[in-house]
């Protein structure tokens, strides 16, 4: 019965998720930030950029999720749990800066979340220190993803940027957090495919 609750919750979590239904912790960062006026051509780009970084929050609740559900370690299942709620802070926050903005998250939510879960399982089967180290990476290549936001992001637009610059912090804890537990470095051919794979969900989630 109380794996059958706990299958319970993570669907209701994962349609939270793909919905954009999803509350933050802590509060927005952009909150007291004046909402300076954008051209159209600005406010078109931030939304591009924010509905990628609103993707990459759905992935990372799939990942965090399918790695802390299959980790052998409590301690490391905690780390990942922990990591996930910090990260549910940063879908809150996209999603409601998309609001503002005028726009709308991702219509291929759905497949990115499912392609997400299906490779933290996999991270996880392989090993604790596999799966820490599969979060070092994919912090790693999410902090510098979010870098070239803040360097492409209008600077004007001091709401979106203040929401990067904090998920960029929290990104680097993370990744910092999981190499702290023991994380083994991924083999090249390993994180070379997953930049691949960011590249191509990047460049189609700024526009659909």
């Amino acid at each position: 019965m109380a794996e059958l609750d706990d299958l319970i919750c993570a669907f209701d979590r994962s349609l939270r998720v793909i919905t954009g239904v999803s509350v933050a912790h802590r509060p927005n960062p952009a909150a007291k930030v004046p909402d300076q006026a954008l051209s159209e051509p600005e406010r078109r780009h931030s939304s591009g950029l924010m509905r990628v970084n609103h993707v990459g929050e759905v992935c990372a609740q799939a990942l965090y999720e399918a790695q802390a559900r299959f980790a052998r370690n409590p301690d490391t299942r905690a780390q990942l749990r922990h990591a996930g709620e910090e990260e549910l802070d940063h879908l809150a926050w996209t999603a409601a800066r998309l609001t503002e903005l005028g726009s709308r998250p991702s219509l291929l939510n759905p497949l990115w979340y499912a392609g997400s879960f299906a490779l933290g399982a996999v991270a996880a089967r392989m090993g604790d220190a596999q799966s820490l180290g599969f979060v070092v990476e994919t912090e790693r290549q999410v902090e510098a993803h979010l870098n070239s936001h803040l360097s492409e992001l209008p600077t004007s637009d001091l709401r979106s940027r203040a929401i990067v610059a904090q998920m960029r912090d929290d990104e680097a804890a993370h990744g910092a957090s999981a190499q702290a537990m023991g994380a083994a470095d991924l083999p090249l051919p390993v994180r070379t495919a997953m930049r691949g794979m960011a590249k191509l969900m990047t460049g189609t989630a700024y526009y659909i």
